[in-house]
């Protein structure tokens, strides 16, 4: 099931539509290893073809997205609300839970007909890879399997709450999606100062960054910026057709550093809350 819903989130990722889950983010959820992975994602089908898919990303949120066709389907809308509405039917528990999901939907009217919020806003951005990226300007390592421990030191380095550790950096390359994907790290001297992981959909179609993290004892340096320009060259070089990342909005450090390596900000989105 896994497999499929990867697959199936490769064959929805065009640049005209709104921002939506990647299969790069299964793929970066496959740091928990298989068992967890396989756990998390939520398949729904109708015809023998997958039509929805679903990644518990937590305990309380769901990311979540459908087939570009199918998106103003009305029956499926309403099969996708009970099954996510109602806490017996095992995709997200009783109390307050949160889902993210692409705007202009069917289904997503229909959770705010149901008394869903909107919750904090999030900032995607988008680079064009049309044209040739220039050099990042400082060295770029593309990770391999005995060089794991600089990413994931970066990457705890980055973020307060990280648990990324070399075992997960394994376990996450183990996985499927990781076949186009590439794990970067920018350095200063020996320095390793900043990481990035991207990953392809395939030719022709939007790359994703997740995660991107600069070391604290290394930020105000335009690192950020530098391991940004590389992500953007590296789905490049995988095919990709753009660059997307999303971030919350009220880190405008983060907005402001994809913005320099020439990301487009696009109109907000905002995750559906129930109380």
């Amino acid at each position: 099931m896994f497999d499929e819903a990867v697959q199936a989130l490769r064959e929805w990722q065009h640049d005209d539509l709104p921002f939506q889950l990647h299969p790069g983010d299964l793929g970066w959820f496959w740091r928990f290893g298989d068992e967890a992975a396989v756990a998390a994602v939520r398949t729904w089908s109708s015809a023998g073809r997958v039509v929805a898919v679903g990644l518990l990303d937590g305990d309380d949120l769901l990311r979540f997205t459908i087939a570009p066709d199918a998106r103003q389907d009305e029956e499926l809308a309403r099969r996708l609300a009970d099954d996510i509405c109602d806490p017996g039917r095992g995709v997200l528990p009783a109390g307050t839970v949160y889902v993210e999901s692409p705007v202009g939907t069917r289904f997503q009217e229909l959770m705010f007909e149901r008394g869903w919020q909107s919750d904090v806003p999030w900032t995607p951005l988008r680079r064009d890879l049309s044209a040739p990226v220039p050099d990042p300007g400082v060295r770029i390592d593309v990770i391999e399997p005995d060089q794991a421990h600089l990413h994931a030191e970066v990457i705890r380095a980055s973020f307060e709450k990280s648990t990324f550790t070399v075992e997960r950096w394994h376990a996450m390359a183990a996985g499927s999606a990781y076949a186009d994907a590439r794990s970067l790290v920018a350095f200063d001297q020996d320095d390793a100062v900043a990481a990035v992981t991207v990953w392809s959909a395939g030719p022709g179609r939007p790359g994703l960054i997740e995660p991107m993290g600069v070391h604290h004892d290394h930020r105000g340096k335009g690192f950020g910026t530098a391991i940004t320009v590389a992500a953007a060259a590296a789905l490049q070089d995988l095919g990709s057709s753009s660059a997307l990342v999303c971030t919350p909005s009220s880190n405008v450090g983060a907005v402001a550093t994809y913005r320099a390596a020439g990301f487009d900000q696009l109109p907000e989105v905002h995750d559906q809350r129930r109380d």
